[in-house]
């Protein structure tokens, strides 16, 4: 049996009963870290063989998982922080277990993108986007797959944060979001805010919520419409780009905006 373990994403009492019981009672634990995951191990005295388990070994180590199996040896699939297979090495094998018809199963616990969830105060449907894309071409190949009109949550690494929130600013438009930092760690902190509002430059690990466009925000009239246009021109947007980004989030046609510009240099 192959047990996909949960462990803590910032406090180490995070563990459950159930963690511990099945990491005390495999015979092998893989993780990404041997070092990192000895502390959690010291922690809650367990002993065991680790092995290396990463992305850059994955498929290479499938053979030794196999001969384990045939070999009848329990094992358990870790990562560094919260569940595997979320951002972390774990598919591939889950997989592989698929195609040879082999017993698996999960082990609850910690997960960031949750976290994160419950803290925003957000209703669901919500979808997880995970890290955007560094390339132009695959972010907009992830955008166009999104579910635009749900919750949109995102992890992000620290000297990103501004440059993801202007990419989302001009893809969705100005909506509400929340930015959890250090999530269950000693100095979480939770900031609601929205995409047009410069997120303050700081340490940490983020992850990003963002709610869907609500009606209830959204301009009334031609002027409100001009003024969301202003406030992303004011936050470095260029004007095309404001008029195409509030036109899609009101889901009219551009040119209906655009005209609002041009009659209102016209009265001037």
């Amino acid at each position: 049996m192959v047990y996909f373990v949960a462990t803590p994403i910032g406090n180490l009492k995070e563990m459950t009963y159930r963690a511990v019981e099945v990491l005390n009672a495999v015979d092998v634990i893989l993780c990404e870290d041997t070092r990192h995951t000895l502390i959690l191990l010291k922690e809650y005295g367990i002993s065991k063989p680790l092995y290396s388990y990463h992305k850059f070994n994955e498929k290479s180590m499938l053979p030794m998982v196999e001969k384990l199996l045939n070999e009848d040896k329990n094992i358990a699939l870790v990562s560094d922080a919260g569940m595997p297979c979320i951002n972390d090495p774990g598919n591939i094998l889950v997989n592989r277990l698929i195609e040879l018809n082999k017993p698996y199963t999960v082990v609850s616990g910690a997960n960031a993108c949750i976290n994160a969830f419950v803290l925003s105060g957000y209703q669901p449907p919500f979808t997880y986007a995970g890290f955007l894309p560094d390339k132009n071409k695959d972010r907009k190949l992830l955008m166009a797959q999104l579910p635009l009109e749900s919750v949109l949550i995102f992890y992000v690494s620290v000297h990103d944060l501004e440059e993801v929130r202007n990419y989302l600013l001009q893809q969705l438009g100005d909506r509400r979001c929340c930015l959890v930092k250090e999530i269950s760690k000693l100095h979480e902190q939770v900031f609601h805010t929205t995409l047009s509002t410069p997120f303050e430059d700081s340490r940490g690990e983020f992850v990003l919520v963002v709610d869907r466009a609500d009606s209830k925000q959204q301009p009334t009239d031609g002027r409100d419409a001009q003024k969301l246009v202003q406030q992303l021109i004011e936050s470095g947007m260029s004007k095309n780009d404001a008029i195409k980004t509030v036109a899609k989030q009101l889901n009219v046609n551009k040119n209906e905006i655009y005209k609002l510009f041009v009659n209102d240099n016209k009265d001037k």
